[in-house]
């Protein structure tokens, strides 16, 4: 949950690799699995492409997820 907070504060980056990584507040996630599972189950996205680093969105099913607990999400 706090992965999926902190994409949804705009504090996340990641690549769009086939293995994407993920960046928060600048600082390599310390649970790339985990950050593996979000991006494979699609709760968050790279949005864009490349090799660079990127901005980390949450998709629909990662704002559906986030809802309850914080009540919205924009």
């Amino acid at each position: 949950m706090a992965m999926l907070r902190a994409v949804a504060q705009g504090r996340a980056v990641m690549s769009s690799s086939v293995e994407p990584d993920l960046f928060i507040d600048g600082v390599a996630c310390c649970d790339q699995m985990a950050a593996h599972a979000l991006a494979h189950g699609g709760y968050i996205r790279p949005d864009g492409d490349g090799e660079r680093l990127v901005p980390a969105v949450l998709t629909d099913a990662g704002r559906a997820v986030l809802a309850p607990a914080v009540g919205h999400v924009a």
